[in-house]
């Protein structure tokens, strides 16, 4: 079955959310929200709660209190025989890739295929191989396994399995940590490419400066247990908290947006 969406609502959406762990409470009243086709960067200090907020929106964490809408649904209201098709909706490239190590990267795709559907294993062979191809890897990786591929391989592979599905929200954990500038920088042109190219609304916790110019239509500030602030860099950089001002308003995150913003826009490039 498939669930009737609502075209017009944010992918997803949190209001009033409270996640505590006993007495230790995460977050208090927050608010948080993407419009579709954004591609909108989450920040936060150390210890923020960026992990548990992702877990939240992704439904592997209950909040405490408030509610989580995907698509103009509340969670809480989706019939069980409709969930999943919820979650088909949603990919995620988790920080470094997490492949499973005893399968080839043409077989890791293949997971949520057979999973969730019942095509023919020829035509799953074939759909990985196409997002294979659509991530930027040659077709002689899809018989590699984890061990055989360097940290960009394993960030594109891993990517490749999160659109899988034809995902219409992505979420992204880290995706340039541990990359060199020059594969950080072809990782952010190709996660504008596909957001083009597959009309997908990404999410990214990152603390990569450089993927917050450059490619990022928002920035969410996640500080004293709430959004402070989900907008504009512009706006972002100007708003007046310690943190804040402290995180962009520093010589890296000068740099950083000095070569932003001389660079030409490359979106809708593959």
């Amino acid at each position: 079955m498939r669930l009737e969406l609502d075209k017009s609502a944010p992918p997803v959406e949190a209001r009033g959310i409270l996640t505590q762990f006993g007495t230790n409470i995460i977050h208090e009243n927050l608010d948080f929200r993407v419009d579709r086709g954004e591609i909108v960067g989450l920040v936060g200090g150390s210890g923020s709660g960026k992990s548990v907020l992702l877990n939240t929106l992704l439904g592997l964490k209950e909040p405490e209190g408030g509610v989580v809408r995907y698509f103009g649904q509340d969670r809480r209201n989706i019939a069980p025989e409709l969930r999943q098709d919820i979650k088909n909706r949603i990919g995620v490239l988790f920080q470094g890739g997490a492949l499973f190590s005893s399968l080839t990267v043409r077989e890791n795709i293949m997971v949520p295929l057979r999973e969730h559907t019942d095509l023919p294993l020829g035509l799953m062979r074939e759909l990985a191989d196409m997002k294979i191809h659509m991530v930027g890897l040659p077709l002689t990786a899809a018989t590699l396994y984890p061990s055989d591929l360097s940290g960009g391989m394993k960030k594109r592979a891993g990517l490749a399995r999160s659109l899988a599905l034809d995902p219409s929200l992505l979420y992204l954990d880290e995706p340039t940590a541990g990359l060199d500038p020059i594969g950080a920088s072809a990782f952010d042109q190709l996660i504008l490419g596909l957001r083009d190219a597959m009309d997908l609304t990404v999410i990214m916790v990152t603390h990569d400066l450089d993927s917050l110019f450059t490619i990022c239509d928002r920035v969410a500030v996640l500080v004293d247990k709430k959004i402070a602030i989900n907008d504009s860099l512009p706006k972002v950089r100007a708003y007046e908290h310690p943190w804040v001002q402290e995180y962009f308003g520093g010589a890296r995150a000068r740099a950083a947006g000095s070569a932003g913003q001389s660079e030409p826009s490359t979106k809708g490039s593959l």
